[in-house]
């Protein structure tokens, strides 16, 4: 029996306890915002600890926490060394959006039915806190000797940015990895990925009485002349394309509106939030700079022609933006290493293909550690319902997943 098929049987024979793992994770709730995340962190660390990993727990000052809008974050560090040689690096994030509405599953439930685990976060990316944690052990389970060093980073920010996660954990030099995995899914192996920038927009006009609207400014009434010109805008995006396969066009969406005080009142303030995908070929700074000048645009069309004290002003707070994802030369060994494994243990072809989602590993790979995605999880997003009820991972995929990211890292490290 060679050392892939022993890592094989390893994962099946303790395929019971990783799927127990997940469940206790998934029955923690990292529901972000609120985004108090640190007792799912410390719950991660005590179960570690029942496998002899040495957990360095990274608490977030309050402050920085605060700044963000969130509660609590402490992120995880597991490091196993082996020898002299390289480190590889496998990130996944607990933090997760609401539930929301329409589950007929709990959410914190951890259900198993017909070979599928229902629950939040369970296949974005709870699912590879164990799919990697049961790769390191498969791997070790091997007893050989073998050159460099495996860490596990789990993090809590990436809902958020990343900045209070693998961010901190890179600027303030308490890892330093030669290459790193970030948890995905499981029929492609992903090298590039769009960019993201939010703003949120506050249009500020007048209150006043609905029986007497002429002595107010409808900040409703400016907020949707802007919207529409945005929305204008997102149908000349469709005439961008990348040259990246698996990566269409650029685009926006406005996900949050809210504003008003009653019915029978002319809304004095109306705040909305956009998201603005941002495929690898775009400059964000030039991104930013036209969502604003339409923006602008729209404002002194509406204001045009108005008396000072019926104009609309507006107030722009960027909120986030994380740069797109480009591949780096030295990927390939990650990228030939879960392809050649991936296409062994599930029977087919793993494409090496970008997404339009974005990911903590831009944050590895702007410090030029090259990087890829895959982990545990179906063929598309809209498979695994992350973000939406009744998120699900096919406990099948799980356990091949597992026993490819071992298969890898035994191909990465051996002698």
């Amino acid at each position: 029996m060679n050392h892939y098929q022993k890592i094989d049987d390893w994962v099946n024979q303790h395929f019971d306890e990783q799927v127990l793992f997940l469940q206790e994770l998934v029955r923690v709730p990292t529901d972000t915002p609120p985004g108090n995340n640190t007792p799912h962190a410390l719950r991660t660390a005590q179960l570690l600890k029942q496998w002899d990993m040495d957990v360095k727990a990274i608490e977030i000052p309050d402050t920085e926490v605060k700044k963000k809008g969130l509660q609590s974050i402490t992120n995880l560090i597991v490091r196993r060394e082996y020898g002299e040689g390289k480190t590889i690096a496998l990130n996944a994030h607990g933090d997760v959006v609401p539930p929301g509405e329409g589950w007929t599953h709990d959410p914190y439930g951890a259900e198993i039915v017909d070979g599928k685990l229902y629950g939040r976060a369970s296949a974005v990316s709870k699912c590879d806190f164990s799919t990697f944690t049961f790769a390191v052990r498969a791997l070790e389970s091997l007893n050989l000797k073998l050159n460099g060093a495996v860490e596990l980073h789990f993090t809590y920010d990436e809902e958020f940015g990343g900045e209070l996660g693998p961010d901190w954990l890179l600027k303030n030099n308490l890892t330093k990895p030669d290459l790193m995995i970030a948890a995905g899914f499981s029929y492609q192996v992903i090298t590039a990925h769009n960019g993201c920038l939010q703003l949120q927009v506050t249009v500020n006009g007048k209150m006043a009485h609905a029986a007497i609207p002429q002595t107010g400014v409808d900040a409703l009434q400016g907020a949707t002349t802007i919207i529409h010109a945005l929305y204008q805008q997102n149908i000349l995006y469709q005439n961008i394309t990348s040259t990246v396969e698996g990566i269409e066009h650029p685009y926006l969406n406005i996900g949050l509106i809210e504003g008003g005080t009653n019915t029978n009142v002319v809304p004095g303030k109306v705040i909305f939030k956009l998201d603005r995908r941002m495929i690898p070929e775009e400059d964000p700074t030039v991104v930013e700079a036209s969502i604003r000048q339409v923006i602008d645009d729209a404002v002194q069309a509406f204001n045009k022609g108005k008396a000072k004290d019926q104009c609309i002003d507006v107030n722009i707070h960027r909120m986030l933006l994380a740069k797109a994802m480009k591949p780096l030369s030295g990927n390939m060994p990650l990228v030939q290493a879960i392809q050649q494994h991936g296409e062994i243990v599930f029977g087919e072809k793993i494409p090496a293909l970008g997404t339009p989602l974005y990911t903590d590993v831009r944050l590895y790979v702007e410090r030029g550690i090259p990087g890829v995605i895959y982990g545990a999880g179906p063929r598309t997003v809209l498979e695994s319902h992350a973000k939406r009820a009744d998120e699900r991972i096919d406990l099948e995929d799980l356990r091949r997943a597992t026993q490819v990211i071992a298969r890898t890292l035994l191909d990465l490290l051996k002698n």
